[in-house]
């Protein structure tokens, strides 16, 4: 009889467990788009500091990205049974933060006197402080790009129990931060692997170590200013799309270009007209929200 029990117990579990691999598969497939968007946002955001310290702020970076999800995954399981309404506000608030801050990036480069106040404030300040910015800016950005993921995943295992809920949020979770932090600690050291390379290929002569060498660190500078650019761009991109399927007039009117675009340039502009329009609201969106945060400031002193 134990024996029975035992074995109709490892049977449940391994249902269980093909359960949560099946469901946290199709939930990796719908994040997929914004890990794209946590990986070029948190390269960006360590950019910046001293090489010896790369690492160490990607690691403090993780370990907040951890945090936001301890915090994020019972919350959001909380708000799925008590408050299940108050999901897409809350989502809507953090996709226009993420395009208030496209927008002042924006801003700044395009208006001197500001990038030279930064740059000058920079060099008067403390490194070990600039360092702490740099780490708190980071972890902020991956809280919303956080909280995206696991709603978007919490939806996807929203017809299963609350257990399976929990284990498959659970599991993107650590999933995604370690393949996030994991790939930007590899990118931000790509320039260190081929200085390492060059002195291994200046001892033992071998060609194809310089050759890769030097690629690396030609490379490494032009990939850190693309994932700065892309990290901008996958700003308005993710706070647009978040306010496109958050607000039901947007999500018609993307649909609508869609089709128009669909009619008279084919597939083509049927899988990139969302994408324009998603980035363009992202951009008109962080712009309103700079005007008003600035007028605020103004009436305010």
């Amino acid at each position: 009889m134990a024996g029975t029990n035992l074995l109709t117990l490892l049977d449940d579990i391994t249902t269980l467990l093909d359960d949560i691999a099946t469901m946290s598969k199709v939930a990796t497939k719908k994040t997929a788009g914004v890990l794209g968007d946590d990986l070029a946002l948190n390269a960006q955001q360590v950019t910046g500091v001293t090489a010896d310290r790369e690492l160490p702020v990607v690691w403090a970076v993780a370990k907040g990205s951890f945090i936001n999800k301890a915090i994020l995954v019972p919350a959001a399981l909380l708000i799925s049974v008590w408050l299940p309404w108050l999901i897409t506000p809350l989502l809507m608030i953090g996709g226009l933060f993420l395009c208030f801050e496209g927008a002042e990036k924006i801003i700044e480069k395009l208006f001197d006197h500001t990038k030279a106040e930064d740059e000058s404030a920079i060099e008067h300040q403390d490194l070990h402080e600039y360092e702490k910015q740099k780490v708190k800016g980071a972890i902020r950005t991956d809280f919303i790009l956080s909280a995206e993921i696991i709603v978007i995943t919490l939806g996807t295992v929203a017809g299963a129990t609350l257990v399976n809920q929990a284990l498959v949020l659970t599991v993107i979770a650590i999933i995604m931060t370690i393949g996030v932090y994991g790939l930007v600690a590899g990118i931000v050291k790509l320039d260190d692997a081929g200085l390492y390379l060059l002195q291994k290929a200046q001892q033992t002569g071998g060609k194809f170590k310089q050759l890769l060498g030097t690629f690396l660190v030609a490379a490494a500078p032009q990939l850190m200013r693309f994932l700065a650019f892309a990290g901008t761009v996958a700003m308005f991109l993710v706070g647009g799309g978040i306010l496109v399927h958050g607000i039901p007039v947007l999500h018609h009117a993307q649909q609508g270009v869609s089709e128009f675009a669909l009619t008279y340039l084919g597939k083509t502009g049927e899988v990139v007209t969302p994408i324009l329009f998603d980035g363009l609201l992202g951009v008109a969106a962080g712009s309103v929200v700079v005007l008003v945060v600035e007028l605020w400031h103004k009436v305010r002193n």
